[in-house]
């Protein structure tokens, strides 16, 4: 049977730098909250900026800038926690200078610094930066689990150390980039780069629910930024020691078959994801953020299919849920492919073992999206609380 001819049944048959310079960073950016976007009334996108210092890091709760790479570095061999500490000061140095519009304190380059656009820096611990390090790690903050449906590819995982930097302008990401990796080069080695993209700022309403490369959007069911439920699935509390204020990342990288997605007719699609891919709104409802109904039927049969994605990736409960905030990839494709593309899907919760890998097994048992989609890359790291101007981001692990 053809992807074509995907019918209702078959869909239902699957069950789918030191103190000092730190403290010259915080000379140009005064501002408290790591939440909000400032920026001069009526001026270009490009003035506007987001606070480096405050409770948590940035570019979490943040709205999603346009653009986003994703960093992850290995400490050089012998490396000490004195090395760890060097690298985790100059990137605070020189982050609260850029994400303000500053030049960094060596940079070459200073012109490219002045447009921020929302760029922001976040910082993340791998498992094995604890294991080198000799430090106790979160208890959920080690390898995911092997899943069924993972390709994975070695180039796509690991890493002691991971900076997210996202903005609205490439050049200035690009620039960003650049910056922080040239300073610490002689203390830590690239692992790997992943480089994301989401609607250009200005092309959509802000809030407006990003579409992946599959035409879905993506992400429709995410904490209300602001609120405390927000606060409650993302941020660790204060039983978790020097991590509270911060939270746990996962990246996954999905490639996505595209030249086969785009066999499926729509019907077929929506059936697959368990909702309209014009609007959004699940195959129950009218609109993206009604709540879909798994129990309605039309002539005995499931409305949303059971092994639809919506349905597997629907909560069980309310400790199941976490904040999504993907990215989509474009990349030169090889082997006669058209396409090399995906999602660098990135979640934060408090607790992995609670919140993302029961989500992602029954996902990994019947998602009907397994047939099109494929984790090829995989990775988890503790995200640090936010950081007071004068000291240094991760000072609470190392100081704890």
């Amino acid at each position: 049977m053809s992807r074509t001819e995907l019918s209702r049944r078959r869909l239902l048959g699957g069950g789918a730098a030191a103190l000092g310079a730190i403290g010259a960073g915080a000379a140009v950016s005064t501002l408290a909250s790591s939440g909000a976007v400032t920026g001069p009334a009526g001026q270009e996108f490009g003035r506007h900026t987001v606070p480096f210092f405050g409770d948590h890091q940035a570019g979490i709760e943040t709205p999603p800038q346009a653009h986003a790479v994703f960093i992850a570095l290995d400490l050089r061999p012998g490396s000490t926690t004195r090395e760890a500490i060097s690298i985790l000061k100059l990137w605070t140095a020189d982050a609260a200078r850029l994400t303000a519009g500053a030049a960094a304190l060596a940079d070459t380059e200073p012109e490219l610094a002045t447009s921020p656009s929302r760029l922001t820096v976040t910082v993340g611990f791998g498992p094995t930066l604890f294991e080198r390090l000799r430090l106790q790690s979160p208890a959920s903050v080690r390898p995911l689990p092997s899943f069924g449906i993972d390709a994975l590819e070695p180039e796509w995982g690991g890493g002691d150390l991971l900076l997210q930097l996202c903005c609205d302008d490439p050049t200035t990401l690009a620039h960003a980039q650049r910056v922080l990796l040239k300073n610490t080069r002689k203390l830590a080695t690239i692992r790997w780069i992943q480089r994301g993209f989401r609607p250009a700022r200005g092309a959509h309403p802000d809030g407006q629910t990003m579409r992946n490369l599959m035409g879905s959007v993506d992400g429709t069911v995410n904490p209300r930024s602001g609120s405390g439920d927000f606060a409650d699935v993302v941020w660790a509390g204060p039983d978790q020691g020097w991590l509270a204020g911060g939270t746990t990342m996962v990246i996954r990288r999905i490639r996505v078959e595209l030249d086969t997605w785009d066999e499926l007719d729509r019907h077929g699609r929506d059936l697959a994801i368990g909702r309209h891919q014009d609007t959004g709104a699940p195959l129950t409802g009218s609109h993206e953020d009604d709540e879909p109904d798994f129990a309605a039927t039309k002539r005995g049969i499931p409305v949303i299919p059971a092994n639809s994605h919506i349905a597997r990736a629907h909560a069980k409960g309310p400790r199941e849920r976490f904040l999504r905030r993907a990215y989509n990839f474009d990349d030169v494709p090889s082997g006669g492919a058209t396409t090399n593309a995906g999602l660098i899907f990135t979640t934060f919760q408090r607790d992995i073992d609670t919140q993302f890998i029961p989500v992602q097994q029954r996902l990994a048992e019947a998602d009907l999206l397994n047939e099109w989609t494929t984790p090829i890359g995989s990775a988890v790291f503790a995200i640090p609380p936010g950081v007071a101007a004068g000291r240094y981001l991760g000072h609470q692990l190392f100081e704890s």
